[in-house]
Parts: structure tokens; C-alpha cells; sequence
């Protein structure tokens, strides 16, 4: 039996052993400085991977400034979506940054070399296989969210059920949480494609 190779794009969680029963009911409003700033950093994201977009084009590398930045856009997007469902009693951090000693981590290693050609069409024409799926789990609104460390439709439904489970139990059930954390991966590593970061066409799988 052969084992699936991982992808270059590493999204992973660590599930805490203890979550507060209540906390959940604020979570969101204590989000919101960070959906703020998000904001700001998913529209300079867009403009740099349109830069990115020629460079690549003329050059075959992605500018070294801008794709750090750009991953640091999407690992900051997963940990605030970690923190909101529930995975996590830890406050993320502002930054761009890889923090270590947080429970949700993303890393995009840097290609050397990208393909000029495929530049043109990875984003949008090879990327929809993809799309359909996500968006058959999220609804088509909600791709773009699930893409960039955000949540929605199942996501958020998967977060609903943990509620109930978690108020009840006070366990977060393993199941919901890798099943929630899959879409996630799934969703994000499809997003660093076709921000261009990577020339290997992502895995249809929730896993690693």
C-alpha cells in the first residue's frame, strides 16, 4: 500500500485538551479586530499576486517579498479561522509570521522556479475541478472564504454541531474536528495554487 506524498503546502492543527464551555459565545466579537485587518491585508493580496502574476510571466519567480508576505495573508487568515471554530482557546497573534508556539500553523515553502505558462491558467481554468467541490461543500460565496483561511458553509456547520457537542460535553469531537480541519487544508491548499505559490496541482483529499 502506497502512501499519498504530502503536498507543499503544510496546513495543520493541534486540537487543545482543554476549551472553555462559554467562551465560544464571544469569539467572534473578539475576532473582529482581526477580520479588520484582514480586510486590509486580503486586498493588498490581491495586488501583489497580480504583480506576482507578471513577474512570474517574464521572469519564472515568484518575488521572494511578496510571496512571504502572501503566505503570511493566509496564516494569519487560518489561525483566526482556527480560534473561531473552536479549536483553540488561544488568542492569535497579529502577524504575519509562523508562531510556533500556537496550535494552527501553515507553511508554503518557497519554489525556485515557477512555469510561465501554466501562470496563465492554474488559477482559474485548472483550479475549477476544485471549486465545484468546495463549493459543493461551502456554496460558490464561500470558496473564496475557505480558500483564504475563512470559514463557511460546512465549515461553519461543523462548528455548529462542535458547539453542541462541546457545551454538552465539554469535548470537542474528534471526528467534527478533522473532518472541519480537512475542508480547511483542502480549501487553503487550493488558494496558495492559485495565488500561484506552487506549480504542483493540489490533492483532491482532506488529509495531509
Amino acid at each position: 500500500m502506497t502512501t499519498a506524498s504530502p503536498y507543499p503546502v503544510s496546513v495543520e492543527a493541534t486540537l487543545s485538551p482543554t476549551l472553555s464551555r462559554w467562551l465560544w459565545l464571544v469569539k467572534w466579537l473578539l475576532a473582529i479586530p482581526h477580520y479588520v485587518v484582514l480586510i486590509f491585508l486580503w486586498i493588498a493580496l490581491a495586488v501583489t499576486t497580480v504583480i506576482a502574476l507578471f513577474a512570474i510571466l517574464f521572469t519564472g519567480k515568484y518575488p521572494r517579498g511578496i510571496f512571504d508576505f502572501n503566505v503570511g495573508v493566509l496564516r494569519w487568515g487560518w489561525r483566526v479561522g482556527y480560534y473561531v471554530i473552536l479549536g483553540t482557546d488561544q488568542y492569535p497573534p497579529f502577524s504575519l509570521k509562523e508562531e510556533a508556539s500556537y496550535p494552527a500553523t501553515l507553511s508554503v515553502p518557497y519554489p525556485e522556479q515557477l512555469s510561465r505558462g501554466l501562470v496563465l491558467v492554474k488559477w482559474w481554468l485548472l483550479a475549477i475541478p476544485h471549486y465545484l467541490i468546495l463549493g459543493s461543500f461551502a456554496g460558490m460565496a464561500g470558496v473564496v472564504s475557505v480558500n483564504y483561511g475563512g470559514l463557511s458553509g460546512v465549515g461553519l456547520l461543523l462548528a455548529l454541531f462542535a458547539l453542541v457537542a462541546h457545551l454538552f460535553t465539554g469535548r470537542y469531537p474528534t471526528s467534527l474536528f478533522e473532518l472541519a480541519v480537512g475542508i480547511q487544508r483542502w480549501g487553503i491548499r487550493v488558494g496558495a495554487y492559485a495565488l500561484l505559490m506552487r506549480d504542483e496541482y493540489p490533492p483532491f483529499r482532506l488529509s495531509p
